[in-house]
């Protein structure tokens, strides 16, 4: 069953049945406010299990969460818009509601509204959406689903990609329900640990006593002279007084030279991204009640991976993780995959060598022992120069080694390049779609100075289009596990002292963290482990290639 619900501005909403065909199929229900409404979708929610359709889940689930109210599956319009306009040719263009609805009706195409600031917290059920009859209104939110079925249906391979439109409805869900319950964080322990790396809390717009006293031993290091460590610019200029001519300050560069300052200037940098990313600041704004709080964005990153609006979930250092605790009688089960976008490569290509490889257990020894004399580091580094297009140095030499072994996987990545190359599309396992060639290239995917050079731009592209290819399919496979692990998660049955039960806390690429009672975390694990093969099934088929996870069961993260 498909129920549509249809926000209000100033709260409350529309409900009706939808039916196969994307008709209304009976009457509308009109709830005056939030609380109706969340009320509503809690009795349909119990009594059908329905699929809700729904503008976009980031601007109602959060507030049906904050009713205590949670639901098993939607459909997301604006997530599953914008994999239909990328698959179309124009990623990027506008995915809101009205948007779509322009795009049904061939009308001009408005821009998306800005994200909502995170202090502004909206009316119960007020959704971000143009305040017109058009956006409130349940047969349009009907109409711009059934032009979404048309577009699906018109794809090359539909079913591949309406696996995909479940995934990120599902992953919607699931970033909008670890943002509400929040990843467990002792402020006592991350306190203890800033305090011990960076002195007592400094007032506001000072920097901390330990980055004063490096920058003091900056100074010291080059004769006296003042020198901003913060300042990129002026720590050069230092080098350059000292007879050092270096192009940057990047660490890489630093740890090459031969210097009194390099040690302090390194360990000012370590300490100064701390204070910045993961310092007092951050903890004010993103910890509250015992938990870290981030903003996941689905789909944030054009491979299909997620990003954040903050709360840098997504770059959690390690010694930052020591204040992940669990809570008192309960565990954090820990799933990360193992080399996994080598194992889609394999799946991917269907290359009967790599994937005996990938059947071995750790990929890169089975791939050393079958073609680098058992080198696993030489191993690792052929198979990064093959998915990233290394063609020249020790990478390179080592991805030709990996070409000759595996030709259909090399095969594979190299077909891809050469499509991005003649500005053609290159498309994931199940249909999402890179960024057009006409000046849609992320720049960070263009090597300093190849602006202007055409071939270069082309070769650029080409080194995009191959590790998108892999990346994409990889994000994938991490959505249809985060998928079928909260499906599993949802029906085991809470403790007599527990009603939230096990729940997703945390997702990074291709790593999971579920938060649990200890006495549940063997079902947890079981949970993990069979989503983890549901995904590769699902993505693709029957595959020999395994996708192991190395599992973890502990009370701090930072232990895992």
């Amino acid at each position: 069953m498909l129920i549509a619900l249809v926000p209000e501005w100033g709260g409350g909403g529309s409900l009706a049945e939808i039916d196969a065909a994307g008709n209304v199929a009976g009457p509308v229900r009109w709830c005056a406010d939030g609380a109706a409404l969340a009320r509503e979708v809690a009795a349909r929610e119990r009594a059908d299990r329905p699929r809700w359709l729904w503008p976009t889940a980031s601007a109602v689930y959060p507030a049906l969460l904050a009713a205590g109210v949670r639901v098993e599956r939607c459909h997301d319009l604006e997530l599953v818009e914008s994999l239909l306009v990328g698959y179309e040719g124009h990623w990027g263009e506008p995915r809101s509601l009205a948007a779509a609805l322009a795009r049904a009706r061939g009308l001009p195409i408005p821009p998306d509204r800005p994200p909502r600031p995170r202090d502004v917290q909206p009316v119960l059920f007020a959704a971000d959406v143009e305040a017109s009859a058009d956006a409130v209104d349940v047969a349009v939110v009907a109409e711009v689903y059934r032009a979404q079925l048309a577009r699906i249906a018109a794809v090359e391979h539909p079913e591949r990609f309406r696996l995909l439109v479940a995934a990120e409805s599902a992953g919607a869900l699931a970033a909008a329900e670890m943002g509400h319950d929040g990843l467990p964080w002792s402020v006592e322990r991350h306190d203890a640990l800033l305090e011990k790396m960076l002195g007592p809390r400094p007032l506001p717009g000072d920097l901390p006593a330990r980055l004063h006293e490096i920058a003091a031993e900056v100074r010291v290091a080059f004769g006296g002279m003042p020198v901003n460590p913060d300042a990129p610019a002026d720590v050069v200029r230092a080098f350059g007084r000292a007879g050092i001519q270096i192009p940057s300050t990047r660490s890489w560069v630093l740890k090459r030279v031969d210097h009194p300052a390099v040690a302090p200037i390194l360990a000012y940098k370590e300490l100064s991204r701390l204070f910045a990313a993961n310092g007092w600041a951050w903890q004010d704004t993103w910890v509250s009640g015992g938990r870290m709080r981030p903003e996941y964005v689905p789909g944030g990153v054009v491979s299909g991976r997620w990003a954040t609006r903050g709360g840098a979930a997504l770059q959690l250092p390690k010694v930052v993780r020591q204040a992940v605790v669990a809570d008192p009688g309960h565990v954090l089960v820990v799933a990360d995959a193992a080399a996994l976008e080598p194992r889609v490569l394999a799946a991917l290509s269907g290359d009967r060598r790599m994937a005996e490889a990938a059947a071995a257990g750790d990929l890169y020894t089975a791939l050393a022992a079958d073609a680098f004399d058992h080198d696993r580091a030489r191993a690792k580094l052929g198979m990064l120069g093959a998915l990233y297009g290394q063609t020249s140095g020790e990478g390179g030499r080592l991805a030709h080694v990996l070409r000759r072994r595996f030709p259909d996987a090399l095969a594979a990545v190299d077909a891809a390049a050469r499509a991005g190359e003649e500005g053609r599309l290159v498309r994931s396992q199940l249909g999402r779609t890179c960024p057009p060639a006409t000046g849609s290239l992320p720049t960070t995917d263009i090597e300093e100075g190849e602006a202007g050079d055409s071939a270069a731009r082309q070769a650029a592209r080409g080194r995009f289009t191959r590790n998108f290819l892999v990346q994409a399919t990889a994000a994938e496979w991490a959505l249809i596990l985060l998928a079928g692990l909260r499906r599993r998660l949802n029906s085991l049955p809470p403790g007599p002292t527990d009603p939230g039960g096990a729940r997703l806390v945390f997702f990074q690429h291709d790593e999971v963290v579920v938060h649990c009672r200890a006495e549940a975390a063997d079902d947890v694990r079981s949970a993990v482990l069979a989503a983890a093969d549901e995904a590769r099934q699902l993505l693709f088929g029957p595959t020999p290639v395994k996708f192991p996870l190395d599992l973890a069961v502990v009370t701090s993260y930072a232990d895992a």
